[in-house]
């Protein structure tokens, strides 16, 4: 499944120039950030530091049910639907979606990240779940293992990804094969953590059962 670009892997076809939207073709204006979504980030922000300060128990386990949630579906829904979609695309159609879609994606995923762990250890901590006398502290353990695994690939290499790819695209003459690559790797690791997100779950049904 390729994203942008397409021909022989590593390379242009025929060894020439880079893939890139073809002659003639206008390429849609976008911001890098899109400041229409900064009030929501900062809302859910705020919200989360309140509960923690608050050491609110109800908002604790909203914020970490709905954050939880919410990245694991994004993750299976990318990764699963979004991909092979986009590999159907002609070149405009995937340079178009690109440009609406990743920007999005650049303040969604920090802050569903954010409030999923920022909430789940805090409601560990109130729950007295951190303490190696709780008899499931072995669980709780490979949870934090797991989704500091997952947090690291999200924030460290998706993000820096997908932040390339949108400076790519502003570019007056993108390189196909770099979006190419680029995107893949947004795509195909989002699938992977999708299913290391379904690993947590069956840890946090275990926990919870």
């Amino acid at each position: 499944m390729t994203a942008i670009g397409h021909g022989r892997p590593g390379g242009p076809p025929g060894g020439g120039a880079p893939v890139g939207p073809p002659p003639g073709f206008a390429r849609p204006e976008f911001s890098i950030v899109p400041k229409l979504g900064l009030p929501f980030v900062a809302a859910v922000l705020i919200g989360l530091i309140t509960v923690i300060a608050g050491d609110w128990l109800w908002g604790l386990t909203w914020f970490h049910v709905v954050g939880g949630a919410s990245w694991t579906v994004i993750d299976l829904f990318v990764g699963f639907i979004v991909g092979p979609i986009i590999g159907r695309m002609s070149v405009p159609a995937r340079i178009e979606f690109s440009t609406r879609f990743m920007p999005k994606m650049l303040l969604l995923m920090p802050t569903v990240v954010t409030m999923t762990l920022a909430s789940g250890f805090q409601l560990a901590r109130h729950l007295g779940y951190l303490d190696p006398s709780y008899p499931r502290h072995a669980w709780i353990v490979a949870s934090m293992i797991v989704v500091g695994v997952m947090a690291t690939v999200a924030l460290g290499y998706l993000e820096p990804a997908n932040i390339a790819v949108l400076f790519e695209l502003k570019k007056e003459k993108p390189n196909g094969l770099v979006i190419d690559r680029l995107m893949k790797r947004f795509i195909y690791t989002s699938g992977i953590t999708g299913l290391a997100q379904v690993a947590t779950l069956i840890i946090m049904t275990r926990i919870a059962s």
